[in-house]
């Protein structure tokens, strides 16, 4: 069945890149097909402990003092050619896959023959990979030997000399609440403009705190955000933002925009995607040539060589070699001169965001929480030789942990703990980091790894993998039996993921009894966590702004789902914004769907009562594949500059919500949002939650040649973007703002005009109870 799909035309047409991104992948990445499970290393508890930062929580050379610097260069030659484990099996893979293409005698072939399975550049292949080899080799003077000792020199990473502990809070970090009130006297001046009011009319405590986010979708996302936030520059609303967040392709526009590349504008960054995104980025010529070629080699390559050789049990899989291969697409500009090697820390965009200039970025990533009992329940089950006592073991949920990356730290709100970011990457053990043998840290991981995790949607599950090919299989007559049976073993597939996740130190080990009781037991004994893309549990990053703390009152999502209709990602937060308790969410917002029946309603408020993370993130998942069945199939295209009002079967290109605050009950009458019509904007004034402005990325006549449903070069799984094609999604996006920019503004003004009103009741109330406190001191002057 998979070999006549995989050669179906349709197939090769809609998803090449799967084809073309195989074979390089394979080279020198450990690929296994497993399903996920959970180490066993077990740590023990220790005593409390406390936040060790530098005073504004970036590590500084001048912190260290003459006599560690000294104790370093005595440590710097600890690395020797000691070989961890994992350094050995990447270099005998390595090895293996060049003397696997060498030991083809090419010229015994025939030319025709040759030309069509090996084209040109693949028989350069053995050059490349030698050359590679034999600069990842850990001989002196390699540059692997050279990477690994400027490791260990903190006058280029400042953080190795500087000890982490492990935050366990409900609350914001320091730095995060510094940033908030540096943002808010940049967004003041900002909304002024932006709402045409004059700068010494607004007080700071009636400016909304505005949220942004891009949806997951690759390349698509990428561009289309790219889009959609350069038109919100324009129209002076992203200076009105204070935090934006991202999945997957999303999460590539955010790390691009804060780098030396786009210089935090989003038109130099549509330039740089047109320079760069017309070379396929696993294309063995061009990728290879960056990874063996000065100064691009050592750029991509610095943290690939400290994490195999500082973490012995670290595995270099196909999301590390995603990563790398994304990294010399995206990070290296044109000319391949100008690397700039302050764009490989995350911790580093502190410097675009500590003055408040620009808005927090949020990078998200899931881990897929699954029992050890019930992996091994499924494979009793592959090989026949399941008990019903763990058949029963098998109907355990599981689900996604959330969670979130910014310059300050890393985090997880289900944990309620996390770590400076620029300590991700070391060990912790008990709450605190764990130096190495010489007493240093290990640096912050680079970008290029966090780039392969944030968009690995191929880490997906078998579930998620059938989704992709599952209208080819339907569309095959003699095999619609097959989907039935498919679709009966779900359960089993949503728990199995053929390509390992990416895997990163865990600072969890050993902090059993001081997280929250739902954690799940096998976090605290985990070696490293798996992490992957984010779309495998929301394709829009809603969770991280609803987390308490950030206050956020508007939400601008642009979403280029793939899926955007029948997924229902914003209908989807719903059970989060439930089960967390978060006030003001517009309960039951997103792509309208036949009605509900009584029992489908009750199912939905029972969300509120979910007794744990594990609980409700079970009854999302069943909510959505319920949702799944009962979305709307309607394909017809929105007509350029009509009105959606709340009737309306379909939304258009700009729908808004707004939330309430209103204690809600388990009754059937619990509040629902309010999808307002764009022309009355005194609705806003009355409900006092969260409003919600929504811009799907839907075809628009304005712009031809270009359908987000149709373009074969928009699918998620396309890694080629000519500047034509990018000028085209650019221009799509920009006519969709176009659509709902003024509604948008209407909103963002009555939102404030709604907090300036609360602000000043709230004054008046105030001054009438000084006034009567004052009287009953004084006395009734004029009895």
């Amino acid at each position: 069945m998979i070999t006549r799909i995989l050669s179906s035309a349709r197939w090769r047409a809609r998803y090449p890149s799967i084809l073309l991104s195989f074979p390089l992948l394979a080279y020198g990445a450990h690929w296994k097909q497993t399903t996920v499970h959970n180490d066993s290393n077990k740590g023990t508890a220790s005593p409390g402990w406390e936040v060790d930062k530098s005073k504004d929580g970036i590590p500084k050379l001048s912190d260290v003092s003459e006599a560690e610097l000294e104790s370093v260069e005595s440590n710097r030659s600890w690395f020797g050619d000691d070989h961890s484990p994992a350094w050995a099996m990447f270099s005998s893979s390595f090895a293996s896959a060049g003397a696997s293409i060498s030991s083809v005698e090419w010229s015994n072939i025939g030319d025709n023959i040759t030309d069509f399975i090996m084209p040109d550049w693949a028989k350069a292949l053995p050059g490349f990979v030698k050359k590679l080899q034999l600069e990842l080799e850990m001989a002196p003077g390699s540059l692997a030997d050279e990477i690994w000792q400027e490791a260990s020199d903190p006058y280029i990473n400042p953080e190795i000399v500087r000890s982490a502990r492990v935050r366990i809070s409900k609350k914001l970090c320091k730095e995060e609440h510094i940033f908030q009130d540096r943002r808010k006297e940049y967004v003041t001046l900002a909304l002024g403009r932006y709402l045409g009011i004059p700068e010494g009319d607004i007080d700071p405590e009636d400016v909304p705190t505005i949220a942004m986010c891009g949806s997951g979708g690759g390349l698509r996302a990428l561009v289309a955000g790219t889009g959609s936030y350069l038109s919100a520059q324009e129209a002076g609303l992203f200076d009105c933002v204070t935090y934006t967040a991202g999945v997957s392709g999303s999460c590539w526009l955010q790390a691009l925009f804060h780098s030396s590349l786009a210089g935090q504008n989003h038109e130099r960054l549509v330039e740089h995607l047109k320079r760069r995104l017309g070379v396929h980025i696993a294309f063995p010529p061009a990728a290879l040539n960056l990874l063996t070629s000065a100064p691009t080699s050592k750029f991509l390559l610095s943290g690939f060589v400290e994490k195999l050789k500082g973490d012995p049990d670290a595995d270099f899989g196909v999301v590390d070699a995603y990563g790398l291969l994304l990294a010399a697409r995206f990070l290296v500009p044109r000319g391949e001169l100008g690397v700039d090697a302050r764009d490989l820390k995350l911790s580093n965009q502190r410097a675009f965001v500590d003055d408040g200039s620009n808005p927090l970025p949020i990078y998200t990533a899931v881990r897929h929480e699954i029992p050890l009992d019930e992996v091994k329940t499924i494979k009793e089950e592959i090989e026949g030789a399941a008990t019903p006592e763990t058949k029963e073991l098998a109907k355990q949920e599981s689900w996604f942990q959330w969670f979130e990356f910014t310059p300050y730290e890393f985090w997880c709100e289900e944990l309620d703990a996390g770590i400076p970011m620029w300590s991700l990457g070391r060990k912790f053990q008990n709450g605190s980091d764990v130096p190495r043998e010489n007493g240093l840290m290990l640096p912050e991981l680079r970008v290029p790894q966090l780039l392969g995790i944030f968009g690995s949607a191929f880490c997906a599950t078998l579930s998620h993998y059938y989704k992709e090919v599952r209208p080819i299989v339907k569309g095959i007559a003699m095999l619609s039996g097959v989907d039935d049976l498919i679709e009966e073993r779900n359960d089993d597939l949503i728990k199995v993921h053929p390509i390992d996740p990416a895997s990163i130190p865990n600072f969890c080990l050993g902090l059993e009894g001081r997280l929250p009781p739902s954690c799940p037991e096998n976090i605290f004994k985990a070696s490293h966590l798996q992490l992957m893309d984010a779309g495998m549990s929301n394709n829009l990053p809603i969770y991280p702004l609803l987390r308490p703390g950030r206050n956020i009152d508007i939400i601008v999502a642009f979403d280029a789902s793939a899926d955007i209709k029948t997924e229902n990602w914003l209908s989807v937060a719903d059970g989060y914004a439930k089960q967390r308790g978060v006030k003001g969410w517009p309960i039951g917002l997103g792509w309208p769907k036949e009605e509900a029946t009584g029992a489908q309603s009750r199912q939905e408020l029972e969300l509120a009562q979910a007794s744990s993370p594990q609980e409700a993130a079970g009854r999302v998942a069943e909510a959505r594949e319920q949702q799944r069945e009962h979305a709307n199939s309607t394909e017809a295209a929105v007509e350029a500059g009509q009105h959606t009002s709340p009737d309306d079967a379909d939304l258009g290109y700009c729908t808004v919500w707004i939330g309430t605050t209103e204690e809600r009950s388990s009754s059937p009458s619990a509040p629902t949002s309010k999808r307002l019509d764009p022309d009355t904007d005194w609705e806003l004034l009355t409900p006092d939650g969260i409003a919600v402005i929504y811009f799907p990325f839907l075809p628009n006549p304005k712009v031809e040649d270009v359908d987000p449903n149709t373009s074969d070069f928009m699918s998620t799984w396309n890694f080629v973007y000519t500047p034509d094609q990018i000028d085209k999604v650019v221009a799509l996006a920009r006519a969709n703002f176009e659509e709902g920019k003024e509604q948008t503004r209407r909103c963002v003004r009555a939102v404030y005009e709604r907090k300036r009103n609360a602000r000043l009741m709230r004054e008046e109330r105030e001054m009438v109870e000084r006034w009567r406190r004052r009287m009953e001191r004084g006395g009734d002057h004029f009895g």
